[in-house]
């Protein structure tokens, strides 16, 4: 597995001693906070630009070990609600494939900085996967027997699949994580334990939001056309799967398990005793989504796709109220 390699681009990992507060605030913020050199306009597509996505996501890297990550003692309440949140075998599962996927598109790649930030991603993917590992060995949580997962053939299919997923995936989670923090529905040193894991999801997508545009702007346009097919077919393919998996089916036709990945966007309850709306809570993941990517050099593209969606989704339901609101008082 690829976690228990060192990581490459000779970065390192936290020593196995007891990390400072001190320590952990620095290596938060060297993650979460960056601005490129030389400042001034970047073209999209530029060399300039290329450079400045890959260092990015190169000089912020997190150090933190998951093998010596202390597992906060839950009380038994605390921990039948962890044990039943219904995620832990498709997130295994989902960081698997990613970790899979991400090499199998970095090892593809002659472009010798895409290559290398690519080759990191795939990496902090396996890293994630270790995290989990750990979590469920911790606290005694059972797995269903992992998949065997191949290298894809198509890796840059794979690729896209990957990285617009995990646009979906991190936009929501962003939201339910707050919700869980503000909630105290989870001691917050459990929570806090994976801020480090959700902040990288959000350099991962911020890495590929980059890749994407510059690697439109490479395009000819025959190929531009081809390529933005399979774009739409990208996001076909992902609302089959999450409309597929809603009606509790898997592939071979059998009801599924509880488990399932439209958790980003149902899993509210699971993770606080709040009542909250589904507007309220899409507010939520749009203000996440800003605040988490606030801190990056502003030259660098954001996702945009789930916060257009969402915007717009908001002023609707913001101007149906108006306009019920007028009708209730003039009735």
């Amino acid at each position: 597995m690829m976690a228990d390699l060192p990581p490459p681009l000779g970065l390192h990992l936290a020593e196995a001693l007891p990390a400072t507060d001190a320590l952990v605030a620095a290596a938060d913020a060297a993650t979460r906070h960056w601005a490129g050199t030389p400042t001034g306009p970047i073209a999209i597509g530029t060399d300039a630009h290329k450079q400045l996505a890959c260092r990015m996501f190169h000089e912020t890297f997190n150090p933190y070990k998951p093998s010596i990550i202390d597992w906060p003692q839950l009380a038994p309440e605390a921990r039948d609600r962890l044990v039943n949140l219904p995620i832990w075998d498709i997130a295994v599962q989902t960081e698997d494939k990613a970790m899979i996927r991400m090499k199998a598109y970095a090892d593809d790649i002659t472009d010798p900085d895409w290559h290398a930030a690519i080759g990191l991603n795939a990496w902090e993917e396996g890293r994630h996967r270790a995290v989990l590992s750990h979590l469920v060995q911790a606290y005694g949580i059972a797995l269903a027997p992992a998949p065997v997962y191949k290298p894809p053939r198509d890796t840059a299919w794979a690729y896209l699949v990957t990285g617009f997923s995990e646009c979906v995936d991190s936009f929501f989670a962003f939201g339910l994580f707050a919700l869980a923090k503000r909630s105290a529905f989870f001691p917050p040193e459990l929570v806090d334990t994976f801020e480090p894991v959700i902040q990288e999801e959000a350099r991962h997508i911020l890495l590929f939001a980059n890749w994407l545009a510059w690697y439109r702007r490479h395009l000819p346009i025959h190929r531009r056309i081809w390529f933005e097919l399979r774009v739409w077919a990208v996001w076909a393919f992902l609302g089959w799967e999450r409309i597929g998996i809603a009606r509790g089916m898997d592939d071979g036709g059998a009801p599924a398990s509880a488990q399932d990945n439209n958790f980003t966007v149902t899993g509210s309850k699971a993770v606080s005793d709040v009542e909250i709306s589904l507007p309220d809570l899409m507010a939520l993941c749009l203000s996440e989504n800003d605040r988490r990517f606030a801190g990056y050099d502003q030259r660098l593209l954001r996702p945009t796709t789930m916060p257009s969606l969402v915007r717009t989704a908001l002023g609707v339901v913001g101007l149906w109220r108006r306009v019920t609101g007028r009708r209730a008082a003039m009735a």
